[in-house]
Formats: C-alpha cells, sequence, structure tokens
C-alpha cells in the first residue's frame, strides 16, 4: 500500500472561527440548508460530533456518490482544527483504502486560509492518479465557496 499526500490552500474574507464552525462544527445543519441539491442531510450516527463520532453525509439526486461516512479522529475548536478519515462510501474504492483529511484554519489579514492535506492510502498495485483526486478537491472548493458566499450574506450565522 502506498500513500499519496495532496495538500491545497484556500483564502477567505470571513474569519477562521466563522469558517470552522459552519464547515466543521455545524456542517450537519448549515451545508443541508446552503447546498440542498448537492447535500441532503448530515447526521451523526455515533456520537455527538466530538472525537470518535462518525458522521454520515447523504447527496442529492444528481451527486455521483450517494453518501460518504467520516470518522473523527481529532477536534481542536479553539485552534480551528480538524482531521477525520473517510471510512466508507458507497463508491466501490477500487484504488484506496481510505482518505484522512486534516483542516486548519489560520487568521490572516481580515479573513483566513484554510489549510487542506489529503492522505490517500492507495491498495498495493493500484495508481492513483493526480487528475482524479484534483476533480474532488475541486468540488471541495465550489462548497467552500458557497460557504464563504452564504456567511458573507448571512453576518449572524455562525458568529
Amino acid at each position: 500500500m502506498g500513500i499519496i499526500n495532496y495538500s491545497r490552500e484556500i483564502t477567505s474574507v470571513i474569519a477562521p472561527s466563522r469558517m470552522f464552525k459552519a464547515l466543521v462544527l455545524e456542517s450537519h445543519n448549515i451545508l443541508p440548508m446552503i447546498v440542498p441539491e448537492g447535500i441532503k442531510s448530515v447526521e451523526f450516527i455515533e456520537g455527538e460530533g466530538g472525537v470518535g463520532s462518525i458522521k454520515k453525509t447523504n447527496y442529492g439526486e444528481t451527486a455521483h456518490i450517494k453518501y460518504t461516512k467520516h470518522k473523527i479522529n481529532a477536534l481542536d475548536a479553539d485552534n480551528y482544527y480538524c482531521k477525520y478519515t473517510l471510512i466508507e462510501s458507497d463508491i466501490k474504492f477500487d484504488k484506496i483504502d481510505f482518505i484522512i483529511e486534516e483542516v486548519k484554519f489560520v487568521a490572516a489579514d481580515s479573513g483566513c486560509i484554510c489549510k487542506m492535506t489529503s492522505e490517500y492510502h492507495v491498495k498495493e498495485g493500484a495508481e492513483l492518479k493526480e487528475e482524479d483526486i484534483k476533480k474532488g478537491k475541486d468540488k471541495a472548493m465550489g462548497l467552500f465557496k458557497a460557504v464563504e458566499e452564504y456567511l458573507l450574506a448571512n453576518s449572524n450565522v455562525c458568529a
């Protein structure tokens, strides 16, 4: 089994505390409200959102994927940091065993920088192409920007 690392940074005009709250702590409430066509629901199937909790995301009818399950490995709300593992999906993982994601929001100017690192644990003998990883990350970027726009338009949300 090999490991492929992928990192990306996204800047935002929103404070790190609000972005972290919207995308991590309150994602189960915020995301289905902002992008109901893409995300139908987010629910905790184990725990209540802390370390060890398992979160299931159910995607909309037009999505290429029906659901994902993530286990929260580390959560530091004071430092706007979360680490979680994608442990299950309806899409057959023919190339990967699992993915570990780390997200950290840091203050920058009047907004923040979101630092994301993904660790793809590739199955023995499988090849994972960077363009396949980039497609998924581009969708995540779209979600990030949708949340940012929503928070800009609704200054009381996640304040």
